[in-house]
């Protein structure tokens, strides 16, 4: 028993010292890009596997400008859009987090309901003898996102798109330490240059020249609010960048961003 229990602590130490040493990891690797920019990001290396796996080629588009390249209309146009007190919050908005939970369970239970409604009607058309309808597609929550930029940039420069609480937590850690590491200016200029604007197309100045052929320090109010507004779903906004929609939703954006103070 005695010998269970010694290798028990050492197994609980050994894990312990690995997760600390895989904070320090990303702690230097964070720090180092006050200075160094970073090549790439895990979310656009797993695209890169994607898109060779599926389509047997990679189509890419991007190019780092630094962030005196950018258009102020864009960086304003990007924290009206996605992260309002962008300038002011630590890297985490816990009410958002809270607000964006609550509503991410409900959506989860009504789309529990719904397919288990559709689950019984099968069966029943089944007891009848009847046949049942072509299968559909079991219905998928509408879940939102809490996120700010901070975290938004903490997860694609080193995390998954798995939706655990250790993933989440560890998210959180690496946003934290993107704050404490970083100047909110450098936040912001590696989230620009690294945020996907559709499928292999990454970063403001790849955006720029894609959906408008000019650079991203020309961009004018209403082009910078509509690729902020494409950000939440880039891949379906892509198909059709001057929809009804983007331009509706880039009138809103465009009409907050003279209240954005840039960090």
């Amino acid at each position: 028993m005695r010998a269970l229990r010694t290798h028990a602590l050492r197994l609980a130490l050994l894990i312990l010292l690995s997760g600390i040493g895989l904070q320090v990891f990303f702690a230097g690797r964070i720090a180092l890009m006050r200075v160094i920019a970073p090549e790439s990001t895990t979310f656009q290396r797993s695209e890169i596997w994607r898109l060779a796996v599926e389509r047997q080629q990679v189509d890419w588009s991007q190019r780092w400008v630094d962030q005196a390249q950018i258009a102020d209309h864009l960086k304003r146009a990007v924290i009206a859009s996605e992260d309002a007190g962008f300038t002011e919050h630590s890297g985490v908005e816990w009410d958002a987090i809270e607000k964006a939970w609550s509503r991410n369970q409900k959506a989860e239970a009504r789309a529990e309901q719904l397919n288990e409604a559709r689950e019984r009607r099968e069966q029943r058309l089944a007891q009848r003898g009847k046949a049942a309808p072509a299968a559909s597609t079991p219905v998928s929550p509408k879940l939102v996102g809490g996120s700010t930029i901070s975290q938004q940039l903490a997860k694609n420069l080193f995390l998954s798109g798995e939706r655990t609480a250790a993933r989440k937590a560890q998210e959180l850690v690496i946003t934290l330490m993107l704050e404490a590491l970083l100047p909110k200016q450098r936040i912001l200029e590696i989230y620009l240059n690294n945020v996907e604007w559709g499928e292999g197309l990454f970063g403001a100045q790849a955006a720029a020249r894609h959906y408008f052929r000019q650079d991203a320090g020309a961009l004018t109010t209403m082009q910078a609010a509509r690729l902020a507004v494409m950000l939440p779903a880039p891949k379906r906004f892509e198909k059709r960048p001057d929809s009804a929609y983007v331009i509706g939703r880039a009138g809103t954006v465009a009409a907050r961003m003279g209240a954005v103070e840039l960090p």
